[in-house]
């Protein structure tokens, strides 16, 4: 059995490819930079961050983005020695966009906006003759026909010179759910087979399959479509779509896909976002034959499970060169800097502003704490788990005074108490709900404040979930400064599932 998920946290959309004796996998980062992780696996079992494609501004232009936008749903292919990965960020001058690299871990090219693909999650797949075709969803995200929804549609390009060669056509759509979307084109065999996602990306989100003889068509759908789905199970892992095919290295197949991990009695909500996860694919009369998505058993109980810890000591001046730090809207060493031993954040716009002061990681755990030594003598900040600008939780230290503040479709709530001068740990700790009838049962993940070993606050998570807050990411956990200049020591973390 594959682990699952394969990248916890917020790594939506996956696309997949195998290259070089290696797979590379890159996800979905909306609004954050840097864009577009890559992570490297031999064996599709474990993964290495090695990089992220968009490591400038200038490469997809998310600065003015609402929240939401920016960069969706990427796709990752390899042609005659050249990795392309091709993305839509949405709200954006770039649009649709072509990225090329010799080497996966970068330097990626600055990018090239093709004309004439009006929609979203492009894919790209050359036929025989060597012509380039780009299937996306017609979703309109501008312009005078914005919200205009025309099914899958296909266009030959010419990637050089960054243009359609023709009028974007409809090809098949699905079986008539909503939302028919990240499509994604493969030769095998005899056939060329064209997978789509349909029903949203929600709860009724899935996978449908039909196959043509090539890659323009015409297709014809699998008898059984959808071939994958989680709607109206109590499956562990819910809203199960937006689906890469790969070869596996045992000579079998599987789907690289999208997921997320309800928890609570209705399982409800889920505090981790839509993460990548991966399920066995056989093939059948030349279709192929999906196994619903599954968790792995617990590894022990929670006094034996596995750990994950993450330390980041800023004693260490490259600390924040690593490629998982995330900032909104900039790169992470436009707000934070290494000096003497710590990171310095200067602040002057709060958590709700659309560019805080803000960097951060993902959070890949249920049950995780994440903590900080932090002074503020100089200013005011602290420690945060940021959804988005209206949905966000901080620990916040100034002076002698440490604030805990809760913040959820504008409305908030803060606790205060007294701490000695100097530098204090904060802490957050994240668990799940217990397993037990009640409205803590019920409701979202445990979220406990602390500032100096002091509990200020315990949240219930399901206001900071992806069912609550408008954002398509996930929670990411990070140091921030509101005013003035707040130094940190270190970034740790600790997370595991049991």
């Amino acid at each position: 059995m594959y682990p699952n998920p394969l990248l916890p946290g917020f790594n939506p959309d996956p696309s997949v490819v195998f290259a070089g004796g290696a797979y590379y996998l890159v996800t979905s980062t909306f609004e954050y930079l840097p864009a577009i992780p890559v992570y490297r696996s031999t064996d599709l079992v474990t993964w290495a961050h090695i990089g992220n494609v968009a490591t400038r501004p200038e490469q997809v232009e998310v600065g003015e983005v609402a929240t939401g936008g920016g960069v969706w749903a990427p796709t990752i292919r390899y042609h005659d020695g050249i990795f392309h990965v091709i993305v839509t960020v949405a709200m954006s001058p770039r649009g649709c966009v072509v990225f090329q690299a010799t080497d996966p871990a970068g330097p990626w090219s600055e990018g090239t906006t093709v004309d004439g693909v009006p929609g979203i999650d492009p894919d790209l797949a050359w036929d025989t003759d060597g012509t380039a075709y780009v299937t996306f969803s017609g979703l309109a995200t501008s312009g005078p026909d914005v919200g205009t929804h025309k099914g899958i549609q296909q266009v030959p390009v010419d990637l050089a010179a960054g243009r359609a060669l023709a009028e974007p056509r409809s090809l098949w759509s699905g079986t008539g759910l909503k939302f028919p979307e990240a499509p994604h084109l493969y030769q095998r065999g005899g056939y060329w087979y064209l997978l789509i996602a349909e029903g949203g990306t929600e709860r009724g989100h899935s996978v449908s399959v039909a196959r043509g003889p090539s890659p323009t068509g015409p297709f014809t759908g699998h008898p059984n479509n959808p071939v994958l789905s989680a709607k109206g199970t109590d499956r562990p892992v819910q809203n199960t779509g937006h689906a890469d095919l790969i070869d596996t290295p045992d000579g079998g197949s599987a789907l690289v896909l999208l997921g997320m991990r309800p928890l609570g009695l209705t399982q409800s909500f889920s505090p981790l976002g839509r993460e990548t996860f991966i399920t066995p694919v056989t093939w059948r009369d030349g279709w192929p034959v999906v196994s619903p998505v599954l968790l792995p058993p617990p590894a022990g109980d929670a006094g034996t499970a596995d750990v994950d810890t993450e330390v980041f000591a800023f004693a260490d001046p490259a600390a924040l060169a690593d490629p998982g730090w995330l900032a909104v809207r900039t790169l992470p060493r436009r707000v934070a800097s290494v000096h003497d031993g710590r990171l310095v954040l200067t602040g002057a716009t709060a958590l709700d502003d659309s560019h805080p002061c803000f960097v951060g990681r993902r959070q890949r755990h249920l049950r995780a704490t994440v903590a900080t030594t932090a002074d503020a003598s100089a200013g005011t900040g602290g420690l945060a788990l940021r959804y988005d600008e209206q949905h966000h939780i901080a620990v916040e230290v100034t002076g002698t005074t440490v604030t805990a503040r809760a913040s959820l479709a504008g409305l908030g709530q803060q606790w205060r108490a007294a701490v000695p001068a100097g530098e204090v740990e904060l802490r957050i700790e994240m668990a799940p709900p217990p397993a037990t009838f009640g409205s803590t049962g019920l409701g979202g993940d445990r979220i406990r404040l602390f500032a100096a070993g002091i509990l200020l606050a315990e949240l219930d998570g399901r206001y900071w979930t992806a069912e609550t807050c408008a954002s398509f990411t996930g929670r990411v956990l990070g140091l921030y400064a509101i005013a003035g200049t707040v130094r940190f020591a270190d970034y740790r973390y600790t997370g595991g599932e049991q």
